[in-house]
């Protein structure tokens, strides 16, 4: 990974759709020179794809929160339970199992705090593998890279 590419994924990193001509200027590159790049960046698995950034705010999902998880037995089928009703739960925007003192963090996205209690109290509350929530509330995000 040469300067070169990296300056390239900086830069689809901060937009996605520049057009090819555009980056090649912004990275010092003929654009069949950076073209080529960008395709084996995307072949190598380096590059997995392109999604646009969604306001959620504007979409009804104004209440952010993330959930540690802690399970009541340490077990392959424990994990793999809760994964699969996380998988499926539209809220759960991200789940990462995770070291400490609990096996997973959750980032739930909702409309408000009632839909947030609802899904706390009517899905997690309800698996039988959980044995401990704890949230912890978005009150703002001053830095956010994720696309």
């Amino acid at each position: 990974m040469d300067q070169i590419n990296q300056n390239i994924l900086r830069e689809l990193g901060r937009d996605g759709r520049i057009s090819n001509l555009d980056l090649a200027e912004k990275v010092g590159l003929s654009p069949s020179a950076c073209l080529r790049r960008v395709q084996e960046l995307e072949k190598s698995g380096i590059i997995k794809g392109y999604r646009a950034v969604l306001n959620k705010a504007a979409l009804g999902t104004r209440f952010v929160a993330y959930a540690a998880v802690g399970l009541n037995s340490h077990t392959k089928a424990s994990q793999v339970a809760f994964e699969r009703a996380m998988s499926i739960a539209p809220e759960v925007v991200e789940c990462h199992n995770i070291t400490g003192t609990v096996e997973y963090l959750l980032r739930i996205e909702v409309a408000d705090l009632a839909a947030y209690k609802s899904f706390h109290t009517d899905v997690v509350g309800t698996l039988p593998q959980v044995n401990s929530i704890t949230s912890y509330v978005v009150m703002g995000s001053p830095k956010d890279e994720r696309a």
